[in-house]
């Protein structure tokens, strides 16, 4: 029996009319709760503890590779290649740098491509160089589970954490070790808002597992996975140098957001989408108004977290040593799903525009690679 089992989390089943309604990409039904009405651009950043190494340049994309579909998750091995998912097809791709084409080097089986669920977030084990361990997050056919699996290897991936409640949307997905080699895992809602308030139900939540898929220890609560709560569907997560974790998160039709994560802490959905003056809840980092982002990815270089935007089509700059967050490449790629800072510092970033909510161009989908500087 797999730790989620142990868990024996109670998980809900999300109602027929919050599957069928999307505001935005990947969000979700009409607005019960909200804070103040959107301003027209996002608020200063107020200043964190400074970060080390580069800046990538913006100004010099190099195309590593064409002809994706959907792609989602991205993760680099150690020699600097990158492995790539595919939601629909299942398939997990090698890329370099050199020109070549995308390789096939694995394909997981049981994925259930519905919605927005499917072939979601990668990750490869720290230890990569001596375990050979990548590690999947996707959408079978009863919930979404957490599997790892050797890349050319026939064996059945083993599941490594499962019962995370599925749904036509939110279904979260981002996976990624931190810098204590734990697992986090960002899940949606599934459309069940009460979940995200269950300290008992994984939906809604920031995971935190050993590489075994066990409730890490030094977790807020002993036995448990949680992380923190009162999230809606978190796609994005990241750790800058100084180790303080970052979560970008879907909103319903007002505001995304950017938080900073602390253990334990709650982040107020549903009850709160974006700001309030409730002390139970954490306000968020950032806020954008739904058009302007519909955040995914999300990674961190020097002193700068850039955010992938579906919706907003376009790459967030946020300064995380104080200051304006900034837009890049508006329209100019259309969706972007993911982002992320390779091992030579190069930031990579991927369009999804062949996911049956964009306007698939010559090439798509695509990465670009933005060398450091």
């Amino acid at each position: 029996m797999n730790s989620a089992s142990r868990w024996a989390m109670a998980v809900a089943t999300a109602s027929a009319a919050l599957l069928t309604a999307c505001s935005g990409d990947d969000g979700g039904a009409p607005a019960a709760t909200a804070g103040p009405a959107p301003a027209s651009s996002p608020a200063s950043v107020p200043a964190a503890p400074s970060g080390t190494g580069g800046a990538p340049d913006l100004r010099s994309p190099q195309t590593v590779a064409t002809g994706l579909t959907a792609p989602w998750g991205l993760a680099f091995l150690p020699d600097g290649t990158a492995l790539v998912a595919e939601r629909d097809s299942a398939r997990v791709l090698q890329v370099s740098t050199g020109g070549s084409e995308p390789r096939e080097v694995y394909r997981v089986p049981g994925v259930a491509a519905e919605g927005e669920g499917g072939l979601l977030g990668l990750a490869v084990a720290k230890d990569y160089a001596r375990t050979r361990w990548v590690y999947a997050y996707h959408t079978a056919a009863d919930d979404n589970r957490i599997v790892r699996f050797k890349l050319g290897s026939d064996a059945t991936p083993e599941v490594i954490f499962d019962g995370i409640d599925k749904a036509g949307i939110h279904n979260g997905g981002r996976i990624a070790f931190g810098p204590d080699g734990m697992l986090y895992a960002g899940t949606g809602d599934a459309g069940d808002r009460s979940a995200s308030q269950n300290p008992e139900d994984s939906n809604g939540k920031i995971l935190r597992l050993t590489p075994e898929g066990e409730p890490a220890p030094g977790n807020p609560r002993a036995g448990s996975p949680v992380w923190s709560l009162g999230h809606r569907n978190v796609q994005g997560l990241a750790w800058a140098a100084d180790k303080t974790m970052y979560a970008a998160e879907f909103g319903q039709n007002r505001f995304d957001e950017i938080n900073r994560i602390e253990p334990g802490k709650n982040y107020g959905w549903p009850e709160v989408e974006g700001t309030s003056d409730d002390d139970r809840y954490v306000n968020p980092l950032v806020t954008w108004s739904t058009d302007e982002a519909s955040p995914s990815g999300a990674a961190i270089a020097g002193d700068t977290m850039y955010v992938a935007a579906l919706r907003g089509e376009r790459l967030w700059t946020v300064p995380l040593g104080g200051g304006e967050p900034r837009a890049e490449f508006s329209g100019r790629y259309g969706r972007l799903r993911t982002v992320a800072v390779a091992p030579d510092g190069a930031l990579w970033l991927t369009t999804s525009n062949t996911d049956g909510r964009g306007d698939a161009r010559d090439g798509d989908d695509r990465i670009l690679r933005f060398p450091a500087r």
